[in-house]
């Protein structure tokens, strides 16, 4: 006896919305909370199938900061979502660096450097922080002062043992601050820094009246060894054609809109979802996928790849790859059902959606 209509309407909505792929980055583990902002991240002890990437969202209140740290095992790229923030980094030989960021902009950080991300402005500041590592490992400085006893500070420093007998210091990392006083931005905060890159200010690399790609790669920014990000969007009338990349995974994080992904596992599995808002989501390096926009509107991805120069191969070119004998004896099928698929020498990344969103 089949299902009721409305039953198995609830076992697909129920289907869509799970995923082994993806969980929401806004309700991930929280790694600290107060009404100075928040930390939520997804690692691979959250989401397993991660590999060599994680990701966190950082909030920051007005007056508040991610107080001086540094990651242990994993390079980072951030994305500004919203608001105006002063990151300081000090890098390899002494090297120190202090410049603003605002929406739309990005930062990178090697691995091992100290830098720290303050608000300056006057509404909340929020970031989207990728790492080259499932796992990242952090040392927060003023933990780090807990390590060592009076005596060494003083002579690190070249002071008295006493001078540190009244600094509170234990081992646990405060990640979050509120600033004393007003903020200190020095003229050249505001200059070009290579490790700031205004992502949104350039042109798209790919243009289509139904979506656009704008691109943070080595071959705009030299800086990236290891990571990249694309900030896609895809009309209400567009789709991200099926592909595959074959030396990159690709983890994602929905910034707006509504969007419907189909990952095929190597064990012909499939799996289906929906996602929205705040959710992220990682497919292995050379597993097949689609992104659909299901919404009214607009969708926006911010992409992020364990590559500085991430590629793909496309279903368009790949029909036109092979001959008609050689399709029609890989899709078991006879060669004059087979469909006229239009040549195509290089994929075109979006392609218009003609056929209405499969149920």
């Amino acid at each position: 006896m089949s299902s009721p209509p409305v039953i198995e309407e609830i076992a697909m909505t129920a289907a869509l919305s799970r995923s082994t792929h993806s969980v929401s980055l806004h309700d991930g583990e929280i790694v600290e909370e107060s009404e100075l902002g928040s930390m939520r991240r997804v690692t691979v002890d959250n989401l397993p199938i991660l590999k060599r990437l994680s990701i966190k969202r950082l909030v920051l209140n007005p007056g508040a900061m991610r107080t001086p740290h540094w990651h242990a095992n994993a390079n980072e790229l951030t994305y500004c979502v919203a608001g105006t923030a002063l990151v300081s980094v000090l890098d390899n030989g002494s090297r120190f660096s202090s410049f603003v960021v605002t929406a739309g902009q990005m930062f990178h950080i090697d691995s091992g450097s100290l830098h720290h991300i303050e608000n300056i402005g006057a509404g909340v500041a929020e970031f989207i922080i990728a790492f080259r590592s499932e796992r990242p490992e952090d040392f927060g400085f003023g933990a780090t002062l807990g390590a060592f006893s009076d005596a060494v500070l003083g002579n690190t420093y070249d002071l008295p043992a006493a001078d540190f007998a009244q600094i509170r210091r234990d081992t646990t990392d405060h990640k979050l601050a509120a600033r004393v006083g007003a903020p200190d931005i020095s003229a050249s905060a505001y200059f070009e820094d290579p490790h700031r890159f205004d992502v949104e200010a350039q042109p798209a690399g790919l243009t289509y009246a139904y979506g656009n790609a704008r691109f943070a790669r080595d071959q705009f920014w030299s800086t990236l060894k290891d990571i990249s990000m694309y900030s896609l969007r895809v009309s209400e009338d567009g789709m991200r054609e099926p592909h595959w990349h074959p030396v990159t995974a690709e983890m994602g994080y929905v910034q707006h809109g509504d969007a419907r992904m189909t990952i095929m596992n190597p064990d012909g599995t499939l799996d289906t979802w929906n996602m929205t808002a705040g959710d992220m989501y990682f497919i292995p390096r050379a597993y097949p996928h689609h992104i659909e926009n299901i919404g009214s509107d607009e969708w926006h991805f911010l992409i992020f790849f364990d590559q500085p120069f991430p590629a793909d191969i496309g279903y368009r070119a790949s029909a036109s790859a092979y001959s008609r004998e050689v399709l029609a004896a890989a899709f078991d099928t006879h060669i004059d059902d087979l469909p006229n698929f239009p040549l195509t020498t290089a994929d075109p990344l979006i392609v218009p959606r003609r056929n209405p969103v499969d149920h």
